[in-house]
């Protein structure tokens, strides 16, 4: 435009911007630009309410775009234009940093992506319409586009842990329990039954509890 001497005032727009002129004079632009989730400000609160110590977010945007969106979503800390190997190297610093405080995990869709859910510690995928690389590649495929899904895969991988770990648990002491007693002479037919099947049930239907 500068060079056509088309004379506009809209030099610094974010986003991917048409700049558009008819007969030399200047009729307006078109922005192309990702558009914010309707739940990803509620996915952001919703992780951080799970436990979530950090929430990073990684984009090849401008830095411009990125800060407005980092803003409206509330994240902690961001980082902008990002080629797939910057991502690669920011997870890795965050890596070093969390090794012995906890996991890190990564959200992406896009066939750039793929390197970085590969070297997280868990990878999430958006399964809607994310890249068939990023969807191999990841540990956890969410079934839609929707953030939210991250903070309940979350809750519903610790109610999982939860359970199995008192399944585990439960079955472990009856069995000990009775094993002391057969030892002793204690322990009929029936008791050891108990402890075999009826643990085994008693197990399944707990685990059941998850589908809640």
């Amino acid at each position: 435009m500068h060079r056509e001497n088309i004379a506009h005032d809209t030099c610094h727009v974010e986003g991917t911007v048409v700049h558009l002129a008819v007969d030399e004079i200047y009729a307006g632009y078109i922005i192309i630009a990702d558009e914010i989730k309707e739940d990803a400000v509620q996915a952001i609160r919703d992780l951080k309410a799970a436990g979530v110590e950090r929430i990073v977010m990684l984009t090849g945007d401008s830095q411009a775009v990125a800060a407005r969106i980092a803003k409206t979503l509330g994240v902690d800390t961001f980082a902008a234009e990002l080629l797939p190997e910057d991502k690669v190297a920011a997870i890795e610093q965050l890596l070093g940093e969390f090794h012995k405080k906890g996991k890190v995990a990564f959200v992406g869709d896009g066939i750039n992506d793929a390197p970085v859910i590969a070297r997280a510690d868990v990878g999430i995928a958006m399964g809607g319409l994310g890249s068939d690389a990023a969807i191999e590649t990841a540990d956890v495929v969410l079934m839609t586009d929707h953030p939210s899904k991250v903070a309940e895969a979350i809750q519903v991988g610790k109610k999982t842990h939860a359970i199995v770990l008192q399944n585990i648990i439960f079955a472990l002491t009856i069995k000990t329990i009775f094993i002391g007693l057969g030892l002793m002479g204690l322990a009929t037919m029936w008791e050891a039954v108990f402890a075999d099947v009826g643990v085994a049930l008693v197990a399944i239907f707990n685990a059941t509890r998850v589908l809640k």
